[in-house]
C-alpha cells in the first residue's frame, strides 16, 4: 500500500464536523484520485499536498510556533513529504521534530485539519499547497530550539498569538485546540 494510498484511506474514514472542512476533503479526494503519489511530492507539479503538526502545551494554552524565513511570518511546523514518510502524520511530526527540535511529541489521533492556501512567487515552483495539519502535544521539560529548519521557534498563548502570522493560522489553531477540548471532556465522562 503506497503513502497515497493510506492517506486515500484516512481522508475517506474522517468525517469533519465542519462543513468548509467536508467539502475541502471532497476536493482532496478528487486529487489523490487524479494525481496518486505525484499530489504528494513537491516535484509531482505546482500543486501538491504538505503535512503540517500543531504542537500544543499538554494543558493547551499554548502553541508552538516557528518563524518562516523565506515567508517571514509565523506557522506552524510542517513541510512537504519525503520518501520515506510512512503516512501524514509521520511526515507532521519529522517536520516539527525537525524544526522545533523537540524529540517527544504526542500525537492525537483521529484528528485532521485542511487548508489549501496559494504561494507568492517566491515560493515557486510550488503554487498551491493543499495542507493536512495533525495535532500533537509537547511536554514542558522540553525546550525548544533553533534548528537548520527554524529562524526562530517559541511558545506562544493561543489566545494571543504573534504577528505576523500566515494566512489561516490562527483559525487553524483554535479548531484544534476547541477538538482537543472537547476529546478531553469526553474522556472524563467516560
Amino acid at each position: 500500500m503506497t503513502t497515497a494510498d493510506v492517506l486515500l484511506a484516512d481522508l475517506e474514514g474522517w468525517r469533519p464536523a465542519e462543513p468548509g472542512q467536508a467539502r475541502l476533503r471532497e476536493e482532496y479526494l478528487a486529487l489523490l484520485v487524479a494525481h496518486g503519489s505525484a499530489a504528494l511530492r513537491r516535484d509531482g507539479g505546482p500543486e501538491h499536498l504538505t503535512a503540517s503538526c500543531f504542537v500544543f502545551s499538554a494543558d493547551l494554552t499554548e502553541t508552538l510556533l516557528c518563524f518562516h524565513g523565506k515567508g517571514r511570518f509565523w506557522v506552524q511546523t510542517g513541510g512537504h513529504l519525503e520518501p520515506d514518510d510512512v503516512d501524514l502524520t509521520d511526515a507532521a511530526l519529522r517536520e516539527a521534530r525537525e524544526e522545533s527540535g523537540l524529540a517527544r511529541l504526542v500525537p492525537v489521533p483521529g484528528l485532521r485539519d485542511l487548508d489549501r492556501h496559494a504561494l507568492s512567487d517566491g515560493f515557486r515552483p510550488c503554487r498551491v499547497h493543499w495542507d493536512v495539519g495533525v495535532a500533537a502535544l509537547a511536554g514542558s521539560d522540553e525546550p525548544p530550539r533553533v534548528s537548520l529548519e527554524s529562524e526562530q521557534v517559541a511558545w506562544f498563548a493561543v489566545d494571543d498569538l504573534p504577528e505576523p502570522l500566515a494566512g489561516s493560522v490562527a483559525t487553524r489553531v483554535r479548531r484544534f485546540r476547541a477538538a482537543l477540548q472537547d476529546q478531553a471532556v469526553a474522556r472524563s465522562r467516560g
